[in-house]
């Protein structure tokens, strides 16, 4: 397994084992303005990838992530599996065949993963989404990148910014989902998937420097 393999295994791992310990987390969050099933609906999909695990086409980086983005989208219910697996397979399409990636490279497969979920659901920034911490969070790795950060810097950066982010959706008003239903109601609570976003970069920045980097 190259190197770069490794690295988004352990990315991939990582938001997987998140999403299930949070189930509860994610699920309370949701249930302030939505239907309650967000935590429950994520930690069930990544379950079946934490499952396969082993049995994931490793052929380069971009085939593992859109097999990923696959399992995603059939195993977590509601609209939340069709976005979540359409930024893993928009991501992996955008990988390629490369058996390396860039830090260019993986600021251009979270905007085509951005503009996946964007399409998949008609949303956009300032919509009270998890666009709303990922376009910030994308913005910034890119900004670290052209300044020269390393890898671990990029990520601690990556990671603030999201958990800000996050936390300014509690000043928003939802326009998608079924938290838009409750209008003025959703101001004064964070989004659930702007939220899940932070907590998984958050997680991600923890394991990197003792396990993703050599």
């Amino acid at each position: 397994m190259t190197d770069t393999q490794q690295r988004v295994d352990l990315v991939v791992r990582t938001i997987a084992q998140t999403a299930i310990d949070n189930e509860t987390y994610f699920g309370d969050l949701d249930s302030v303005v939505g239907d309650g099933d967000f935590g429950y609906s994520l930690a069930r999909g990544f379950e079946k990838v934490i499952e396969g695990w082993d049995d994931i086409d490793r052929t380069n980086p971009g085939t593992f992530l859109k097999k990923v983005g696959m399992i995603v989208s059939s195993r977590i219910g509601g609209t939340s599996g069709p976005i979540w697996g359409t930024a893993f397979m928009k991501a992996g399409i955008t990988a390629g065949t490369a058996d390396t990636l860039t830090g260019d490279d993986v600021v251009a497969m979270l905007r085509a993963a951005t503009d996946g979920i964007k399409m998949r659901g008609q949303s956009d920034v300032g919509d009270k989404t998890l666009l709303d911490a990922l376009v910030p969070m994308t913005q910034r790795i890119d900004a670290e990148l052209t300044a020269g950060t390393d890898p671990a810097g990029v990520l601690a950066a990556a990671a603030a910014t999201a958990r800000q982010a996050a936390e300014a959706t509690s000043d928003m008003i939802a326009k998608r989902g079924r938290a838009s239903y409750t209008g003025e109601r959703s101001r004064g609570s964070v989004d659930a998937g702007a939220m899940a976003v932070a907590v998984l970069v958050e997680h991600i920045n923890q394991a990197w420097p003792t396990e993703g980097e050599s």
